[in-house]
């Protein structure tokens, strides 16, 4: 695999995330090969747990803007339902999912971390959605699983500013479940993971199917209303500014 880095440690199975040069963001190779791990039963009866981190100083930082501008309104849906997809798939796991994030979890990186079951960071961990920047929404669940997490009142507000989170205050909200020294952070999930072997699979996974239901219809509204912004001048002017690096100057159409 070209963006993915595989090891398995014991029972666990560990994913690195590996575009370092590009801050690990989410292009759409990676997302085939996401989609190719967690639809492989292979590795659901070779491992009782799955941890997906990142590589360099990032666990993802966003989606591949690049990709993204080149959306419009026309395939902008399909690009979030796409990822809906994958970030469905990993939700759906029959076996625990632990996110390792070792850095920066922007945009769709934070949106990945929320698709998994459980959120370990490092101290130096920063979380954020800040699609509005860029005259988007979120459009890979985050508008579901945000809310879900800490709130209706605090995802819409970190929604709308696209303010960062530290790791400790996403601790404090309930977005992250534990906050480790970035040395430690790889060791004490692999620790957790170690302790799951212990208890029955067959009780994990009834857990796991029982509390991770999708709710596909406000996802579809999520997908639809991303597709629309990708067709106004305002998205245009927000990702040509990331990619020319410069302040956008929004006009409200």
């Amino acid at each position: 695999m070209s963006t993915l880095q595989l090891e398995t440690r014991g029972s666990t199975l560990v994913v690195t995330l590996y575009r370092p040069d590009k801050l690990n963001a989410i292009n759409s190779i990676m997302l085939e090969e996401l989609r190719r791990i967690f639809s492989d039963e292979q590795f659901f009866q070779s491992h009782r747990s799955i941890v997906v981190t990142g590589s360099g100083k990032a666990f993802a930082a966003g989606a591949d803007i690049a990709e993204l501008a080149a959306c419009s309104r026309d395939t902008g849906q399909d690009f979030a339902q796409r990822g809906q997809y994958v970030f469905q798939l990993i939700e759906s796991s029959p076996i625990p999912v632990i996110a390792a994030v070792n850095g920066y979890a922007l945009g769709g990186g934070c949106e990945l971390a929320m698709a998994c079951h459980l959120r370990f960071a490092a101290e130096t961990a920063v979380f954020g959605q800040p699609e509005v920047k860029l005259g988007i929404i979120p459009g890979y669940g985050g508008t579901q699983r945000l809310t879900r997490l800490i709130g209706v009142a605090r995802a819409v507000e970190f929604m709308l500013t696209g303010e960062y989170l530290a790791a400790d205050r996403a601790h404090t909200l309930g977005l992250v479940n534990r906050v480790y020294p970035h040395e430690k952070l790889l060791e004490e999930t692999l620790r957790f993971c170690a302790q799951l072997e212990a208890l029955p699979k067959t009780a994990l996974t009834s857990i796991l199917h029982c509390t991770y239901g999708v709710q596909l219809s406000a996802m579809d509204v999520e997908a639809r209303e991303f597709g629309i912004l990708c067709g106004t001048e305002d998205f245009r002017e927000g990702t040509a500014a990331f990619l020319e690096k410069r302040t956008p100057a929004f006009k409200g159409r």
